[in-house]
């Protein structure tokens, strides 16, 4: 689907094109999108609803959203671990999720290395997550002070990155399981980890 650079919603606000006119999107937008995550509980849960969202939309995760909060305990890391065969059979069947056997299986998995990981270290996968940020893009502007250079179009943000790239390899060493670097890119985006609002969007302000 192509979309507008920017779009205008109905509130008069400018905000990035892929949001399109869906209330949800707009929502998610303004109060989630690059806003910083951090511990590892919500960045567990980012990461399971990211790597569901690998080859979808996702507006089709985010609408969903309650339901696999819902399936998942709340994506309690040591809940999820303790899932058993039965657990995924309940889930296969639970038409309030993606009911993708492998992603549902990974999600599982990625609990159980999340909770070795935090039981030697605790915050040990917000550590990992973070380390990653890359540097801010600047101009070194005397007169206007640092400010970050903002993208323009749709079309200058990157799908993967650099950064991207070495978490993926980072998080895959430990374990984890669809984490690819353009899932971890999106990741990034989500997370806060980098600023993509085009320059005009109202939270680019």
């Amino acid at each position: 689907m192509a979309y507008k650079d920017l779009e205008i919603g109905e509130d008069g606000l400018a905000r990035c094109g892929w949001v399109g006119t869906d209330p949800e999107y707009a929502r998610y937008h303004d109060e989630e999108w690059g806003v910083k995550l951090l511990g590892d509980h919500k960045l567990f849960e980012k990461l399971s609803l990211e790597g569901f969202q690998a080859g979808l939309s996702w507006i089709s995760i985010l609408k969903r959203r309650p339901g696999f909060r819902d399936a998942f305990h709340n994506f309690d890391i040591d809940a999820v671990a303790a899932f058993t065969p039965d657990d995924v059979e309940r889930l296969m069947r639970d038409e309030r999720i993606i009911r993708n056997r492998a992603k549902i299986e990974a999600t599982i998995s990625n609990a159980q290395v999340a909770q070795q990981m935090i039981a030697q270290q605790p915050g040990a996968l917000h550590d990992l997550i973070w380390s990653f940020q890359p540097l801010s893009r600047q101009r070194a502007n005397a007169c206007a002070g640092d400010e970050q250079v903002r993208y323009q179009t749709l079309a200058e943000v990157p799908a993967v990155t650099t950064e991207s790239e070495q978490l993926s390899k980072a998080l895959k060493r430990q374990g984890f399981k669809f984490v690819g670097a353009t899932t971890m890119y999106a990741l990034m985006q989500s997370a806060g980890l980098v600023d993509d609002h085009l320059a005009g969007c109202h939270r680019a302000a």
